[in-house]
């Protein structure tokens, strides 16, 4: 089919689409302004050294012992999250209310730009609790490290701040309704080749001569009574004649 044949059918379906992407962007917009929490995010970082002691630091640092405490990140990347970690969190700090199950599933751990940074984030329905979360794991991972890795080389750059104010990372209406947008459009269009694939009716002469193969010769229009009324005057022309008012049927 033409370009032209496909801007027609997308016509015929206009109002099909238009309404499917306004309720479209009405619900996830509603859905997204007032029946999604808020998600605020807060973050503690830590440094990753080869020793913690300054006099032992200075004659290790090299690009090999960089390499290799990068390389030592991912590691304590895993070990954040795990359970032995976060029972510690939960069981030494009860005042946040959060059982070691939603403390791995509320912190993320990343690495900043490949560097001997980590951050630990947390998300939760409150700025303040999502801080006092981030600096509760960066301060318990902190004192474990040595049992763990036999080293202590593990010191923390900064914490959150709870008292600071922070709007909400999630969701994101703006992008959630242009998301919807794009996919109701493009479900409504794909809806309308389908009706129109999956009507077989003759509309227009088109379809005649795509159907038999032959052009069409003449068409009979509709005719209607107000199309023959002329400047105000609100007698038909077919009336006016004699002897043809009974006789002749009007389509009004």
């Amino acid at each position: 089919m033409e370009l032209k044949h496909y801007w027609i059918i997308i016509k015929r379906r206009l109002l099909l689409i238009v309404l499917m992407i306004i309720a479209s962007c009405l619900a996830i917009g509603m859905y997204s302004y007032y029946y999604i929490t808020p998600q605020y995010a807060a973050s503690a970082k830590l440094i990753v050294n080869q020793y913690k002691d300054s006099s032992s630091l200075l004659p290790s640092i090299d690009v090999g012992s960089i390499n290799s405490t990068i390389g030592l990140i991912k590691t304590y990347k895993e070990i954040i999250r795990t359970p032995r970690i976060m029972k510690k969190v939960a069981e030494d700090y009860p005042e946040l209310k959060m059982s070691y199950g939603e403390l791995i599933s509320k912190v993320s751990v990343s690495s900043v730009n490949e560097t001997q940074v980590m951050s630990v984030s947390v998300r939760d329905d409150s700025y303040e609790k999502a801080a006092k979360a981030a600096n509760a794991v960066a301060v318990v991972f902190q004192k474990m490290v040595p049992t763990l890795m036999k080293v202590d080389n593990v010191s923390i750059l900064n914490f959150a701040d709870p008292q600071e104010s922070h709007g909400p990372v999630a969701p994101n209406p703006k992008l959630n309704i242009a998301v919807a947008f794009m996919l109701a459009l493009m479900l409504g269009i794909g809806v309308a080749f389908l009706l129109d694939y999956l009507d077989d009716t003759i509309k227009t002469e088109e379809d005649i001569h795509a159907l038999l193969g032959v052009p069409v010769l003449t068409s009979i229009p509709r005719f209607k009574e107000r199309d023959a009324i002329d400047n105000g005057n609100n007698q038909s022309p077919l009336r006016n004649k004699a002897g043809r008012e009974n006789h002749v049927s009007v389509d009004a």
